[in-house]
């Protein structure tokens, strides 16, 4: 069997990427991505392989969905590592390093997350235009699944286009889809956006998906067996954010921390995303073992999948904007993309024959982008 080919007879399997959250760390998701197809492209002679239409379902929280977001309608990830090389200082404004910091942040109010908002409403239009969740949905054939929290309700809200859910979110901008994701408390505003099922009416506020799903791995497995067929195979790719390997070594005296030793709360995010990570990944693997056990094929990577090096420590902060940050993300991404390269000619790895599969499956497309039109759901809406 040649490489892209699948069993004679066999169904494709029900393909979904899972992005995490993580700020600023968007750039290695964005630089791995960039790096990893690249390769396969000139491999296969392409001028750009188009990742976002290998997937059936794309999940992402946070900045993951803003890299979701532009696989899904086709844009190089070059592209995305070049928002946050452009955008990132101004989005994140003011950099939240230890107490002294915190304290400073307090006492300015809302003028660097309003400054923030503004940022990064228009470096994702830079890239995400005015694309709606149902144009992707019907012009690329790609469902998404990008959580977040209404406010209103303080309850999970899944921004969702599939077969199977429904018109609610059909209207709703990319853009305004990923300013909800991202929403962060401390770190950005909260997000207001239009609600198109009701035009005109009050704008409903959103807060950070990271808050209870900054790995939506869980959001997409399920997902998944709702949507593909009992018959047909499931893989889910899990892509991390360079995670830190956090841990705080603390005697009974340290454990007693005010508001102030968190840094006024900008020290719990990192917390809450690291046990999410962890968790969240560990209970993908349980389930899918489970019904795996059952009859029902279900794979997952979760890749890069090896310790951080200590190196990278200094610039993995959400908000740190500092260009040597972002060069050492980028080059983080670099390295990890080479090493899963090799593990896609590894052939005693099952994980690289799987990944390698998905890359010689994937249609070509310009290294300009993909070429695609909505202009028919847009004419529909008028």
């Amino acid at each position: 069997m040649t490489e892209g080919e699948q069993d004679q007879g066999a169904e494709r399997p029900y393909r979904v990427l899972s992005l995490d959250g993580g700020g600023m760390r968007g750039i290695y998701t964005a630089a791995f991505l960039a790096r990893l197809t690249d390769q396969f492209a000139r491999i296969r002679g392409e001028s750009a392989l188009d990742l976002g239409r290998g997937f059936d379902l794309i999940t992402g929280t946070s900045t993951g969905a803003i890299v979701g977001c532009a696989l899904a309608i086709g844009r190089p990830m070059t592209e995305v590592v070049a928002l946050y090389r452009e955008h990132g200082p101004k989005i994140f404004p003011h950099r939240i390093a230890g107490k002294r910091s915190a304290i400073y942040r307090a006492t300015q109010g809302s003028r660097f997350v309003r400054e923030g908002d503004k940022a990064l409403r228009e470096a994702l239009r830079g890239v995400l235009h005015d694309v709606t969740m149902i144009d992707v949905f019907e012009g690329r054939g790609i469902s998404l699944a990008i959580p977040t929290v209404l406010m209103s309700e303080h309850r999970a809200w899944v921004f969702k286009k599939t077969p199977k859910s429904g018109v609610r979110d059909d209207r709703y901008p990319l853009v305004d889809v990923c300013m909800a994701t991202s929403a962060a408390p401390i770190y950005r505003s909260l997000a207001a956006i239009d609600d198109p099922n009701a035009p005109g009416g009050p704008k409903q506020v959103f807060a950070d998906g990271g808050l209870w799903a900054n790995n939506p791995i869980m959001v997409g497995l399920v997902d998944a067996l709702t949507v593909a067929s009992p018959e047909r195979p499931i893989e889910i790719y899990s892509l991390g954010t360079c995670p830190r390997p956090e841990g705080d070594h603390l005697d009974a005296e340290s454990a007693h921390r005010s508001m102030l030793d968190w840094s006024l709360g900008a020290d719990v995010a990192p917390l809450s995303i690291s046990a999410q990570e962890f968790a969240f990944d560990h209970m993908a693997r349980l389930l899918t073992n489970a019904i795996s056990s059952c009859g029902r094929s279900i794979r997952r990577v979760r890749f890069p999948n090896k310790p951080v090096p200590a190196s990278m420590m200094p610039y993995l902060a959400l908000d740190d904007t500092r260009s040597e940050a972002m060069d050492r993300l980028v080059g983080q991404a670099h390295t990890d993309a080479d090493l899963t390269k090799s593990a896609c000619d590894d052939l005693n790895s099952d994980d690289g024959r799987m990944i390698r599969r998905l890359m010689h499956d994937l249609p070509p497309m310009p290294a300009t982008g993909a070429v695609w039109s909505c202009a028919a759901t847009h004419n529909q809406k008028g």
